[in-house]
Parts: C-alpha cells; sequence; structure tokens
C-alpha cells in the first residue's frame, strides 16, 4: 500500500473515531452551542427594536436587524464549536492514547487530520443548525444567487478549518482539558469586538482598528455581501488572506507540536 493510501486510510479511520466521541457526548458540542443561539434570540427579542433603530437610522426594524446579525452569529458559532476541538485534542495528549497510537504502525499525521476533519463536519453542521434557527425567526437571503451561496458555503468551510488548526495547536500546548478551553476562549470572544453586533462605524475611534484588523469582521461583511447583496470592498480578500495564514500557521505549529518527542 502507497503512502498516500495508507494516510488515507488511516486519518479515515481516526475521523471515524473522532465522530464516534462526538456522538457519544454531545453535550460538549451542545454546550458550546447554546452561546450562539442564546445571543441570536437575546439581540433579536430584547435588542432588536432598539439595535434596528440605531443602525438604520430610522425607526425600529427586526427583520433588518436580523438580517444583520445572523451572518456574524454563523461565523461565532464556528469560533464556538472548535473550542470542543481544542478540549479533544489536549484529552487524548493527557490521557495517555497518543503514546499508544506512536506505538502502533499507523500514519503519524492522521490523528491530527482526524481532529481537524471531524471539526469542521460538526462546525458545519453547528452553523447549519443556528442559521435553521435564524430562518425560523426571520433571516431571508432573497438577493443571492446559487454562486453566492456556494461562495459563503465555502468561506464558512475555508473559516472553520483554519480555526480548527488553530485550536488544535492550543489544545497540544495545554496540560488538560480545563487550560485548553481557557486558551481558545479568544475564539469566542474575537466576534464579541467584531462587526457581529453592531457596526465598526459606530464603535468609539480608538476602539475600531481593533475590530475592524482582526480575522472576524471582514469574514462577517464578506458573507453579508455574499448573502444580503451588500458591499463587500476588499474585505473578501483580507478574508481569505486571513483563513489561509491561520491555517497555515496553526498546521505548522500542530504538527511542530505534534511530532516533538514527548518528555
Amino acid at each position: 500500500m502507497s503512502s498516500l493510501a495508507l494516510a488515507v486510510r488511516d486519518s479515515g479511520t481516526m475521523l471515524r473515531r473522532n465522530l464516534l466521541h462526538a456522538r457519544r457526548y454531545p453535550s460538549l458540542t451542545l454546550n458550546l452551542l447554546l452561546t450562539p443561539i442564546m445571543l441570536l434570540l437575546l439581540f433579536v427579542y430584547i435588542f432588536g427594536d432598539t439595535m434596528s433603530a440605531g443602525i438604520g437610522g430610522g425607526g425600529a426594524d427586526r427583520a433588518e436587524y436580523i438580517a444583520y446579525l445572523v451572518p456574524g452569529l454563523l461565523l461565532m458559532t464556528i469560533g464556538s464549536t472548535t473550542i470542543g476541538t481544542a478540549v479533544s485534542v489536549s484529552n487524548d495528549m493527557t490521557e495517555g492514547i497518543i503514546a499508544r497510537f506512536r506505538t502502533m504502525a499507523i500514519h503519524r499525521g492522521s490523528v491530527l487530520v482526524g481532529h481537524v476533519v471531524g471539526s469542521v463536519l460538526q462546525s458545519v453542521a453547528s452553523v447549519v443548525l443556528v442559521g435553521v434557527v435564524g430562518v425560523a425567526i426571520g433571516f431571508r437571503s432573497h438577493d443571492a444567487s446559487v454562486l453566492e451561496w456556494f461562495a459563503a458555503f465555502g468561506l464558512l468551510v475555508l473559516f472553520a478549518t483554519a480555526l480548527t488548526w488553530i485550536a488544535v495547536g492550543m489544545g497540544l500546548i495545554s496540560p488538560n482539558a480545563e487550560a485548553a478551553s481557557n486558551n481558545a476562549m479568544p475564539l469566542i470572544f474575537l466576534p464579541l469586538i467584531s462587526s457581529t453586533f453592531v457596526p465598526v462605524s459606530a464603535m468609539p475611534g480608538w476602539f475600531q482598528p481593533i475590530a475592524e484588523y482582526q480575522p472576524f469582521t471582514p469574514a462577517i461583511e464578506t458573507l453579508r455581501g455574499l448573502l444580503l447583496g451588500t458591499e463587500i470592498g476588499n474585505n473578501g480578500w483580507i478574508a481569505v488572506g486571513w483563513c489561509v495564514g491561520l491555517a497555515v500557521l496553526g498546521y505548522f505549529w500542530s504538527t511542530s507540536k505534534f511530532n516533538a518527542d514527548p518528555k
């Protein structure tokens, strides 16, 4: 069997292992998924009228704010879901299973690939669930073409892949699951200081560069442009650049930590 075929076979085995773990212990994924859903319902039904009046500059229109909010919450969902990846990787490293894998005749990289692919699939499923909740409470995308829907889906998958590799690295450097969860908290915190809830222009002047020059804001604005027909500008290229850069950084960081001799 060629090395490529061996890598694919072993990666598939590790993917099934991680999906079985997710199925047997769904509480972590559900707890992380509840955060964006609760924020969606909170901001729509409690703050929706006030926020929509501030953003639109006119009368209150909750439907307008739903359209503004959902794209940001979809990306926040990805950040929340990948925290579970950091915890899962940390558990593998501290519970001894990785030491056992190192003694077996399996492709070493398949362990990380299984985590990454499994996490991306979970992220996509979580995004679909949050999207369904958004549609149920009034989100509509009337102007998006089929090509724009495919582009939006591709952006979500690319963003999930990038954050997952970063989360894997965070899990590898964490001494336990609790530390992994704490280390991965920026993946939830960054969307809170992006354009998820309000436009960057509505923030204090000194804070606007912090919100603008981070991974989530250009990705959110690109997703809004694709689904709602708003202006994308150069956000699309910036978002793709962030995704590729984070994915490459996370990949080399994770593989170097994983391949290092255990102490």
